[in-house]
């Protein structure tokens, strides 16, 4: 028994989806880096008693050490790490 298969071509070319406009690789690490200025700043606009905390250095690392390290599509996920974390010592506030 022989099968055939036949594949069903149609006369038309495959509609593609409209290509997504794609930052550039540039805008995109300026956004990043815009993003970790903001955080580090919100870092240290935190009191003593926050940095005190544990929280604080692995905020600090993961904004410093960690970012550096990743490749760029890496990058925002360490931020938002970074990002719950301070968010979590502005809510400790002064009880840190």
């Amino acid at each position: 028994m022989t099968l055939i298969i036949m594949s069903r071509r149609s006369d038309k070319a495959p509609t593609k989806s409209a290509p997504r406009s794609r930052q550039s690789f540039r805008q995109r690490y300026d956004d990043l880096e815009g993003r970790r200025a903001a955080l580090s700043a919100r870092l240290r606009l935190l009191g003593e008693a926050a940095q005190r905390h544990p929280g604080y250095k692995r905020a600090l690392t993961l904004l410093n050490e960690i970012y550096r390290r990743e490749k760029l599509p890496r990058r925002l996920a360490v931020l938002q790490a970074a990002a719950f974390l301070i968010d979590v010592l502005e809510k400790l506030g002064g009880s840190a």
